[in-house]
């Protein structure tokens, strides 16, 4: 009987951490092993993570750091013997501009929703009418019909005012999503929301802590610890060292290559997956592209897979400069700056700045004597003015705003632009249903999905996407009845 043989589309982080899973996990590769083959469109695997040189540091092009309470991620650097590169994030905090000024964010906020009214005492900026919204919730709270769903916008405006909303909430989950909270669905991007306000009472009594608060879909476990790792190496080495060891276990890499085709295959095996130049038959096909990719390859056989076209996605930018200490002075505290949507510039123009961190700071990797790595992040869903700008123009625009936002900033020695022009999906109200709706098809057909669609937009999120994907795949082919030699 030939080997048995697993498809994996789409070589960002997901589609590699399927292969992982495929080849063994932890363990390794055993005999019943099935192939294993990535075909990836674009020349490089590892998706919107990665990393360069940059200033005489390493630093990454995509996201700079994950989310230490959920496991996935730091349990597959534990696996690839990686543990040591670990690096706890060293700062905390953020500072907000609000009314023409630098303000610390309050404390005890969940994903940016405050959770007290005296915590806002202190935020300079805040108008009166906002603070005393956020008393009356805790007295008097409005009440909100939910039901199965609605935005985080219609959540918070109800209970906290429209201030608290955009000047306070959006910067902080709005900028992890690319999105607007008034599109966004509670349920899929924060459902600890949701169920606080299916409560009917005070929303932030109900938001209290009691435990760590994660965007996306609920995680299996937290851990306890650091909020935030990075790694020495930077976070795009992870793809590049999953991409080193799946050769070494035998896994076909093929990148450049383009599916064009998943078909039901006539002979031994279910599927044949084809390129412009190839067919590959397999058993079983996980799919890690984005969803309207998705949508192309499997719409014919249901509607619930042609539904994933209409998964929007936003796109963002992020330019990062290097400055002399010399040049620029920071907020004594915090990780970054957060900029609400809308906040005036000049003449009738808004700022396309939306937050800054500050990478050295945030990293000791990346610290050094006498310059300060700053990363400026640009784009929302309804926001896309840095499409229509060059490289250069980008730099001498979010520059300048630099030094609108910054005291001194002046003189960058170094900078780089990337664009992410398809980054981050955008849960709508009605994605729960929507994917919901393409996974049962999909056990039925014999593929599985994963990736940031489908399960959250994190790094660790992602990982667990595609490992699930690959527990179906053994788990499908066993059921096939099929020994696996």
């Amino acid at each position: 009987m030939a080997r048995r043989s697993v498809v994996i589309i789409g070589g960002g982080i997901s589609g590699l951490c399927a292969a992982w899973e495929l080849s063994g996990g932890a363990g390794g590769p055993s005999d019943d092993a099935p192939r294993i083959e990535i075909i990836e469109a674009s020349p490089r695997f590892g998706g919107a993570i990665a990393t360069t040189e940059f200033a005489g540091h390493t630093i990454d092009l995509g996201a700079d750091g994950f989310l230490a309470r959920r496991p996935e991620a730091t349990s597959l650097v534990s696996e690839l013997g990686w543990a040591s590169r670990l690096e706890a994030i060293s700062a905390a905090g953020a500072s907000l501009w609000l009314r023409g000024a630098l303000t610390s964010l309050p404390a005890g906020l969940a994903l940016g929703v405050p959770t007290s009214a005296s915590s806002l005492r202190r935020v300079k900026g805040l108008s009166w009418s906002a603070r005393r919204h956020a008393r009356r919730d805790e007295l008097f709270a409005h009440r909100l019909d939910v039901g199965d769903d609605a935005t985080i916008g219609e959540i918070v405006r109800t209970k906290l005012g429209d201030e608290l909303a955009y000047q306070v909430v959006e910067p902080l989950i709005g900028g992890i999503q690319a999105g607007r909270i008034d599109e966004l669905s509670a349920k899929s991007v924060f459902p600890a929301l949701l169920d606080a306000a299916r409560s009917g009472g005070s929303l932030m009594k109900a938001l209290r802590p009691k435990g760590p608060i994660n965007p996306g879909p609920q995680a299996q476990s937290v851990t306890d610890g650091p909020a935030f790792y990075s790694l020495t190496s930077g976070v795009g080495s992870l793809a590049d060292e999953l991409v080193t060891q799946l050769r070494d276990r035998g896994v076909v890499l093929r990148p450049s290559t383009k599916v064009t085709a998943v078909r039901v295959a006539r002979g031994e095996y279910r599927w044949d997956v084809d390129s412009l130049s190839t067919t590959t038959p397999a058993d079983f096909v996980i799919l890690a592209t984005p969803a309207p990719v998705t949508s192309t390859l499997l719409s014919q056989y249901h509607h619930a897979f042609a539904a994933l076209v209409d998964v929007p996605y936003a796109g963002a930018a992020m330019v990062t400069f290097h400055v002399a200490t010399s040049h620029i002075t920071l907020p004594p505290h915090g990780t970054g700056v957060l900029v609400p949507l809308g906040t005036a510039w000049t003449g009738s123009d808004s700022l396309v700045t939306t937050a800054i961190t500050f990478l050295d700071r945030k990293w000791p990797h990346l610290a050094r004597d006498g310059g300060v790595v700053l990363r400026a992040h640009v784009g929302r869903s309804d926001d896309q003015r840095w499409q229509d700008m060059s490289d250069d123009a980008l730099r001498e625009r979010v520059s300048a705003e630099l030094t609108f936002l910054l005291p001194r900033f002046s003189k960058p020695d170094a900078s780089i632009v990337q664009r992410w022009p398809h980054a981050l999906p955008q849960y709508l109200v009605g994605h729960d249903r929507l994917v919901e709706s393409a996974r049962l098809e999909s056990q039925r057909c014999g593929v599985a999905l994963c990736g940031s669609a489908y399960d959250g937009v994190g790094i660790p999120a992602c990982i667990g996407s595609g490992r699930q994907a690959a527990r179906e795949a053994l788990a499908s082919i066993k059921l096939a009845g099929t020994p696996l030699s």
